[in-house]
């Protein structure tokens, strides 16, 4: 197995945790990245890398990011964007279309190439996208994201 194919297994494993008690953002995740409490979709992320052996760079926090906006704006630095995302990669969500991040998840797959994807997010529902408080698979559209690929996946 790749180690890249680690970082999707490793998500995989995770569909169906929930935060706990409910609408807390408290998290195993959170209490590993020394921030619980807050919104975690970047800390899940970062948990991911980390488990699989790809450690974020410091983005904010040791142990990669918590916050979207510091996050893009530190993949735009480094150019890390890609029109062409891997299982793995990092998808950032503008839900108002209006260049702001506020959600984050993981690439898993094309359902429809270049229209819809597979993504493996933490801190989402149905009911709310962005602080659901799940680890879920969704179905996103190919609209308003912003891509990542981090450099640490290509040593």
């Amino acid at each position: 197995m790749s180690n890249i194919q680690n970082i999707i297994n490793i998500a995989l494993a995770e569909i169906g945790y929930s935060e706990n008690p409910a609408n807390s953002n408290k998290t195993k995740y959170g209490e590993w990245f020394g921030l619980n409490g807050v919104a975690w979709c970047g800390i899940f992320c970062s948990w991911v890398y980390s488990k699989a052996g790809f450690q974020l760079p410091k983005i904010g926090f040791a142990k990669g990011f918590a916050g979207c906006a510091t996050a893009v704006s530190y993949f735009k630095k480094y150019h890390t964007i890609t029109l062409s995302p891997k299982p793995g990669d990092l998808v950032f969500f503008d839900w108002n279309a209006d260049g702001n991040y506020e959600h984050v998840g993981l690439f898993y797959d094309w359902k429809i190439p270049f229209k819809e994807f597979y993504t493996i997010e933490g801190n989402t529902s149905l009911t709310n996208q962005s602080n659901g408080g799940q680890v879920m698979k969704r179905v996103r559209k190919a609209a308003n994201v912003l891509f990542v690929h981090p450099n640490i996946l290509d040593v």
